[in-house]
């Protein structure tokens, strides 16, 4: 017995509403490129620069714990993560302003209070500070990395269908891209190299949802040369939307345990998922 999701036959007006959608996209589009360029994103040490301090601990220790304690030395944006063991934590401290003596000050902050809470038990690994020239590359190289993927989609819709088919799916990809970044701005959520692979993925399910409703529509056009072009739209719609709601569903699925159990440092990528 399949799984249906969708009842067989389905015949939802989506064309009917097109306007009222065209019409909230818009807006939230302003909105999103209003936040963008505003307040802007709250871009994480990967784009800002920061401090990374890798410590061993004998027992794998409380994160929620450490993330308290440190984040009141009052040295702005802190983050935790475990790096392969669960008792090897990254700890990852935004940039500092001034030189590399305001960026010691904090790494000898950071060594006092986990002296002060796990006593010898540690061992620092290693200490890196990353410039503002490395995040600025990571800032170019991220950029790059959703425009290339962006062209690439292009040709290959031009190639597969016709010119007007890869206008339909840029405008799609690119209303997605600008939404998912306008909640980033608007949420305030740190945006990080995780958020870019968010948004990556999220493009690849846009295109590939899209070009199964082209298929679709490109069969359409063949089978029923003289249906209204609005009804044949929505017939392609309807027909897809058991395929395309099982898809969303079960990447939910995955998505809402990532977003539950997966922790802080996962949180963004999958809140970004979610929304996208």
């Amino acid at each position: 017995m399949k799984l249906k999701i969708i009842p067989q036959g389905t015949r939802l007006p989506f064309l009917k509403q097109r306007f009222i959608a065209f019409a909230i996209s818009a807006v939230l589009i302003v909105l999103s490129a209003v936040m963008f360029f505003g307040p802007g994103l709250n871009k994480g040490i990967d784009f800002e620069g920061g401090i990374m301090i890798e410590v061993g601990f004998k027992e794998a220790p409380d994160l929620g714990d450490m993330r308290s304690a440190l984040g009141g030395l009052d040295l702005g944006q802190v983050s935790l993560q475990t790096f392969g063991a669960s008792d090897d934590i990254l700890i990852r401290v935004q940039r500092q302003e001034g030189d590399s003596t305001a960026q010691k000050i904090a790494v000898d902050k950071v060594k006092a209070q986990l002296q002060s809470d796990y006593g010898d038990e540690l061992s620092y690994r290693r200490i890196e500070f990353v410039g503002p020239t490395i995040s600025a590359e990571l800032v170019d190289t991220a950029i790059e990395a959703v425009l290339f993927s962006v062209l690439a989609i292009l040709i290959y819709i031009w190639l597969r269908f016709e010119w007007h088919y890869s206008v339909g799916a840029i405008a799609a990809l690119v209303h997605d891209v600008i939404l998912t970044m306008g909640m980033f701005a608007i949420t305030g959520i740190e945006f990080n190299i995780a958020s870019v692979a968010a948004i990556l993925t999220i493009v690849g399910y846009s295109i590939n949802d899209t070009v199964v409703v082209y298929d679709r529509i490109r069969e359409n056009f063949r089978r029923y040369k003289k249906m209204d072009v609005t009804d044949l739209l929505n017939l392609s719609i309807n027909e897809t939307l058991s395929r395309t709601v099982m898809t969303s569903v079960t990447t939910l699925l995955a998505l809402g345990a990532l977003f539950i159990f997966g922790g802080e440092v996962i949180r963004g990528f999958a809140t970004a998922m979610i929304f996208g």
